[in-house]
């Protein structure tokens, strides 16, 4: 079995000119390589079972939560719980690039929400 990477792994866009490899997808766990490009993100939205970690790789990202926007940088990471709701953007100038651990799968587990 080879090692997986964005060259041998599904690739899919997302929001708006956003990136995302599947490096593991399994029912139980996945494991996202992402992209955004500055002035970019996702909306609102929240999860009712997957836990998830954002890992950040490079660059930095913001990530909005309902009592506080959280900024992470290169090396650190953030935890997000089951139904809470948050928004990951990068409004900053340059690609942020981030892993996004999952457990279980996110597939068929998101709700889209109006900012608060």
């Amino acid at each position: 079995m080879p090692a997986q990477s964005r060259e041998n792994t599904e690739h899919y866009t997302w929001g708006d000119n956003c990136d995302g490899w599947r490096l593991l997808s399994r029912p139980e766990l996945s494991v996202i390589e992402e992209r955004i490009p500055p002035g970019r993100g996702e909306v609102h939205h929240f999860h009712d079972r997957a836990r998830q970690l954002f890992y950040v790789l490079s660059g930095r990202l913001r990530i909005d939560l309902p009592a506080e926007s959280v900024e992470v940088s290169a090396g650190q990471s953030l935890e997000v719980a089951p139904t809470i709701v948050h928004r990951v953007h990068n409004p900053f100038q340059t690609d942020a690039t981030f892993l996004v651990v999952s457990s279980p799968t996110t597939l068929g587990d998101r709700t889209n929400v109006s900012p608060e």
